[in-house]
């Protein structure tokens, strides 16, 4: 006695995102869909170009990060060498507002996220 269809249906593997019914599609197409979202292969090609740009931005962002929080974690050390406070709240405020200004409420978080790399929590 076979199983009822529906528990043969529910046994199957379930189908690769974007396939219907299982179609022939080779290993290298699953690949593209999954790394560009489509099977077009000039959007999907247009995608991957966008994409490498990011990843250089994002390596770029990275690199400044760094810098900056070395940058501020200097002038810090300077400061207090020399006998003056930990933080310069004027300072601080005005780096917030400039974030803010350039980019509303994410840049306040943003600028926090910078100030916090540079000296620390407070």
């Amino acid at each position: 006695m076979e199983p009822p269809a529906a528990t043969v249906a529910a046994t199957e593997p379930p189908a690769a995102a974007g396939q219907a019914g299982g179609d022939a599609s080779t290993p290298a197409d699953r690949t593209q869909d999954l790394d560009a979202g489509t099977r077009e292969p000039a959007a999907a090609a247009r995608i991957l170009d966008i994409r490498k740009r990011i990843d250089e931005i994002d390596q770029a962002l990275i690199d400044l990060w760094q810098e900056r929080a070395r940058l501020s974690q200097e002038v810090g050390a300077t400061r207090r060498a020399s006998g003056g406070t930990r933080l310069v709240l004027s300072r601080e405020r005005e780096i917030l507002e400039r974030f803010r200004t350039a980019l509303g409420a994410d840049g306040t978080q943003f600028a926090l996220l910078l100030l916090r790399a540079g000296r620390g929590p407070l």
